[in-house]
């Protein structure tokens, strides 16, 4: 059970952080990478990361491997 708790706090400060960092994230490109749809129309703009979320995905993967025990 303390296990479960303790994924989901450490879950929530993740985004929260991600978050905080989101204005400097988007200043190096992320979010706007070559790959990403992005389809404006007249009253709607729709947005979808995929090369960003791919980039995320491994970077993560990456980190959660190398702290690993």
């Amino acid at each position: 059970m303390f296990e479960m708790q303790k994924l989901l706090i450490t879950l929530g400060l993740g985004i929260a952080a991600i978050g905080l960092l989101y204005p400097y994230l988007k200043q190096i490109g992320l979010g706007q990478l070559p790959g990403d749809i992005i389809l404006k129309g007249e009253n709607s703009t729709f947005y979808f990361p995929v090369v960003s979320c791919i980039a995320i995905s491994l970077i993560v993967s990456i980190l959660l491997n190398l702290f690993r025990s």
